[in-house]
């Protein structure tokens, strides 16, 4: 862990903690869900392994991050503490914040469709539910995950092999100005595949629809 800001304030303690580089990428991959060391290597790419250990163990120190049994076998898994997990909300605030930086596209940037869990669910989260519950897929680069909507909100989680409603493909860039309300559905339904029940579809994304809240 890198030298402390020495300095009596909530964010620079928290930054001693969570601030060095690869630290709250790591914490994101996690917020997907619980991985195996390879499994999270994997989604960090351009991350060192060796590096990857280092952070792994100073998060555990920390208290951020812990090692558990796999639900199925007798795999070791890195999981966030309950503390770690409180994580979530500044990241979330973090994506929100970086709208005006995602406009432009990925250009060269690696990218992989799994992130798009948290970022969906940063972007959709606190908005108006749905009058009825529906799950939407959504694929991007051939992968799948899903909008789950209720009267309560918008949950979004990797592909837990429920019904689909609906089934949204686009690119990455879509589906993000989707969310954050930077596109409307109809301005970019040329770039969208709908299968299944577009009025779903349109539900789950008007809270955000830039022509249906006069934003």
């Amino acid at each position: 862990m890198s030298r402390s800001y020495g300095q009596y304030c909530g964010l620079a303690r928290a930054l001693d903690v969570v601030g060095d580089r690869w630290n709250l990428l790591i914490v994101r991959q996690l917020l997907i869900a619980p991985a195996r060391y390879r499994e999270l290597h994997d989604g960090l790419p351009g991350m060192a392994t060796n590096l990857l250990a280092d952070r792994l163990r100073d998060l555990e120190a920390a208290g951020v991050v812990e090692r558990r049994l796999a639900e199925e076998g007798n795999a070791v898994v890195y999981a966030l503490t309950p503390w770690g997990a409180g994580l979530r909300e500044p990241i979330e605030g973090l994506v929100r914040w970086s709208t005006p930086l995602m406009v432009s596209g990925p250009g060269g940037d690696r990218f992989q469709a799994g992130w798009l869990v948290v970022a969906l669910r940063a972007l959709l989260t606190g908005k108006p539910g749905t009058r009825r519950s529906s799950t939407v897929g959504i694929e991007v680069d051939g992968q799948l995950f899903q909008l789950r909507a209720t009267r309560s909100g918008i949950e979004v989680s990797p592909r837990d092999g429920r019904d689909l409603d609906a089934v949204v493909r686009a690119d990455a860039a879509i589906v993000l100005g989707l969310a954050a309300g930077a596109l409307a559905l109809d301005d970019a339904r040329a770039l969208v595949e709908i299968e299944g029940d577009e009025a779903v579809v349109r539900a789950v994304f008007a809270a955000r629809d830039p022509q249906l809240t006069g934003r």
